[in-house]
């Protein structure tokens, strides 16, 4: 990895952005150590939430999978919305507090407490408990986040940002993919045999008819994400400590104000984050409910699940390095760009798919009952949807991420990526809520998840009007 200057910047009345003399150095290590954060914070979105514990939740945990489906959006949209209240004001905070880690730290012994807490979800409890602990620990990754995103304008060069947040977003699919196959193969096993894929029972004697292969998830993910963000607390520089926190309160609320008013004179980065408000909840609702909308449509079990997952996330791989390449050439705004046509094409081609047929009944497949993993022509065809998804979702976001790292100075990075991360879920609890209401109205996830098309489209309408660098 190049040793680099970070961006640090002064904005004029044309938005753009000048580095300054005396902007810190970060050397490989530092930088790699930030890296492996997404590699840490991964396996939560992957395991828990998309591919493992989250369909888990919706086609086992109860009776009802179309009501446990609208239970499972009602969760994203709780934490969506404390995510979107609370972001901005946590990220004029910590400018003003100065140090990241301890804010990473606090919110680290939640998510993992609340992770470890998934096991005891078993079929026939109450749903509550799991509810809750899923809400909170959603709430503490994403205000990780939200400080770790920060950090980024230190690492690097506005050159090589794109490439170091691609990069690092592949690392993140990685490390979810690695932590998804060693629960396929030695885990997730079948109900009806008790076997895993390979052919072995279940490691530590877990028992897949009480959910045990899914519900592991929670303890695992816990575990890999405090093994793994021990990297940035050693290796990746912090900024020293500011004021004391209740002052740090006071006039990071009050620098989030200033920010907000000074947005009505940065119309273009204003428009871009309206933008990423409107296609990050599609993206979204992609990530909270695709695998649970095939578990309910195809009833795949923990192992049909799994393998998907991980042949989604070996091309989102893929797609990250390479997009981190193009990044650079092509520039973020048209790296977001193509990836919202496909993860549009995906969506319209999902939703088109019932169990015996797709493309809106223009592709008809067989009726005969079939056996074997994915056997029918409908469940190859969500596959092949879910390449176009496993293509885009990473780049979407990482190319976002380094879109405004390259347009905001050092000392407001805090503040600016926190209205990131609140247009990233100041509508998202819209996306998930429509698909809830859109589904108990008509008794169709298909209706549900056409929804998404929404806010994908205007995202990217609204896109085409901000320009290639502010």
């Amino acid at each position: 990895m190049r040793k680099g200057n970070p961006l640090s910047s002064s904005f004029r009345a044309t938005e753009s952005v000048e580095p300054t003399a005396d902007a810190p150095k970060t050397d490989a290590k530092g930088i790699w150590g930030w890296m492996l954060f997404d590699w840490a914070a991964q396996p939560f979105f992957t395991v828990v939430t998309t591919f493992i514990f989250g369909p888990y939740f919706v086609a086992r945990l109860t009776d009802d999978p179309v009501s446990a489906q609208t239970l499972w959006s009602n969760v994203a949209t709780i934490s969506s919305v404390v995510i979107a209240i609370f972001s901005p004001i946590l990220g004029s905070i910590a400018d003003q507090s100065g140090s990241r880690k301890p804010w990473i730290a606090f919110f680290a012994v939640i998510k993992i407490a609340c992770l470890a807490m998934l096991w005891f979800a078993a079929p026939g409890s109450p749903v509550l408990w799991p509810a809750l602990f899923m809400i909170f620990a959603s709430i503490a990754a994403e205000f990780s986040i939200v400080f770790n995103d920060s950090m980024m304008p230190r690492l690097t060069t506005p050159e090589n940002v794109g490439r170091i947040s691609n990069t690092a977003w592949g690392l993140g699919y990685l490390g979810g993919m690695i932590v998804l196959i060693f629960i396929v193969l030695f885990m997730a096993a079948s109900p009806q045999t008790g076997l895993t894929i390979i052919g072995l029972p279940p490691l530590f004697g877990l028992d897949p008819a009480t959910g045990e292969d899914a519900r592991v998830t929670g303890p695992i993910a816990a575990i890999w994400y405090f093994i793994f963000i021990l990297p940035m607390f050693f290796f990746t520089p912090d900024v020293k400590k500011g004021l004391p926190l209740a002052r740090a309160v006071r006039s990071g609320l009050s620098e989030l104000k200033s920010t907000l008013r000074e947005l009505r004179h940065r119309p273009l980065i204003t428009r871009f984050l309206i933008a990423r408000m409107l296609y990050q909840d599609g993206v979204n609702g992609l990530l909270i409910l695709g695998g649970a909308f095939a578990a309910g449509m195809f009833g795949w079990a923990t192992m049909e699940i799994g393998i998907y997952g991980i042949i989604l996330n070996i091309v989102a791989i893929g797609g990250c390095f390479a997009a981190g390449r193009l990044d650079q050439r092509l520039g973020s705004r048209t790296m977001i760009i193509i990836s919202l046509v496909f993860l549009l094409l995906a969506t319209l081609g999902i939703i088109s798919t019932e169990k015996t047929s797709t493309l809106f009944g223009l592709l008809q497949f067989s009726t005969e009952e079939t056996h074997g993993l994915f056997s029918s022509g409908a469940e190859k065809a969500y596959i092949v949807y879910g390449v176009l998804i496993g293509l885009a979702f990473g780049p979407v976001q990482a190319s976002s991420r380094s879109y405004l790292a390259r347009n905001v100075t050092i000392a407001e990075a805090g503040r600016y990526f926190g209205i990131y991360a609140l247009s990233g879920r100041a509508t998202s609890f819209m996306a998930t809520l429509m698909f809830s209401i859109a589904t108990y109205a008509t008794g169709s996830a298909h209706i549900g998840m056409a929804t998404l098309i929404l806010f994908l489209g205007a995202g990217l309408v609204l896109l085409l009007r901000v320009p290639k660098t502010l």
